[in-house]
């Protein structure tokens, strides 16, 4: 069997010490660019493979970050998860990913896989079923850097990067009001859930605005689920003063209200009027093609990198927890165009 080279082997051969060539592979600012060239071309040619667990007992850190999704089976997920990654690549970190499919119990399993792999640091959006948070006061108490993105907790004190929720609500109402609709109902998603009482509170805000007068008829609350915008769309469509446009949570809440009046055959966006939140990629593809706010993932993703990486750095010593907030963008598309 070939024996596995190691960092004396490339030593040896170029005829330095083994603690440059160590710090050349970690690119360290103190090792010449010519040096870091040398090392990393016998590196390759060798074959050389690092040995990451003596390296993470070395310096402490394991590189690893952990990532918890509440579902894999919405590209948004998959989109911040690019963004994280490809920061994460960059700064020599890898990546390990666990879906709590909307679950407390595998939530708090994946915290507890993150913890046993040793993780330098955990990134989490919030499972719309979470209502008991002890889990991540435990990562806190821990001493491990924890940061949530998209679906937050303020009441947690941990650092976060999301969307401005509020105006991003704020600005999907007020597109269906300048579109010509007259009654706009809500459908929203679980309440404990800042996101999600933001985007109601936004929906308020702009009603309040155009001095349109606030209906709690017209909410309906939902569980951020395609059932859920087809529920909702048929509650508002049996009331007797009947909403003409639907603001959804996200876009497949909205993806379902679609369906519901398609099979009704009610006309979009002439007869009705729709907008959901997100931008999920399927949005401009369907008919009509559907209106959404921009949540910009990517970059959400790569904040949430930057955040956990921050974190990290700071691991031992006392600081504020932070709120990053991204600007939303309003995407204009069929379904709310009226004619």
């Amino acid at each position: 069997m070939k024996n596995k080279i190691t960092i004396s082997d490339i030593a040896k051969e170029l005829g330095i010490a083994p603690a440059t060539v160590s710090r050349a592979l970690s690119n360290h600012p103190e090792i010449s660019a010519s040096t870091k060239k040398k090392v990393k071309a016998v590196a390759e040619r060798l074959d050389y493979m690092p040995n990451k667990i003596a390296s993470s007992l070395r310096s402490g850190k394991t590189k690893l970050i952990g990532v918890l999704i509440p579902t894999a089976e919405h590209l948004f997920f998959g989109s911040v998860i690019h963004g994280i990654s490809n920061l994460a690549s960059q700064h020599g970190y890898d990546v390990l990913i666990y879906q709590s499919n909307e679950s407390e119990e595998f939530e708090r399993k994946g915290i507890d896989t993150f913890i046993g792999a040793r993780v330098d640091g955990i990134l989490v959006s919030i499972s719309k079923n979470t209502t008991n948070f002890s889990h991540f006061q435990s990562v806190k108490e821990k001493n491990i850097p924890i940061a949530f993105f998209d679906r937050t907790n303020d009441d947690l004190e941990i650092s976060s990067v999301c969307i401005d929720d509020y105006l991003g609500a704020f600005m999907a109402t007020e597109s269906l009001i300048q579109s010509g609709y007259k009654s706009i109902a809500h459908i929203s998603g679980p309440q404990h859930i800042k996101a999600f009482t933001e985007r109601i509170r936004g929906y308020k805000a702009a009603l309040e605005q155009y001095n349109i007068l606030f209906d709690t008829n017209l909410i309906y609350n939902g569980d951020i689920s395609i059932e859920a915008g087809r529920k909702g769309a048929a509650h508002f469509l049996s009331l007797e003063n009947k909403p003409d446009a639907i603001f959804a949570v996200e876009d497949f809440t909205a993806l379902g209200v679609l369906k519901e009046l398609k099979e009704r055959a009610i006309q979009v966006p002439d007869a009705f009027g729709v907008i959901g939140f997100c931008n999920d990629l399927f949005g401009e593809h369907i008919t009509p093609s559907l209106s959404t706010v921009d949540q910009k993932t990517v970059q959400m993703g790569e904040e949430a990198f930057l955040l956990i990486y921050e974190l990290i750095s700071k691991k031992g010593e006392k600081t504020n927890h932070q709120k990053r907030i991204l600007t939303p963008i309003l995407i204009t598309r069929e379904s709310s165009k009226k004619n």
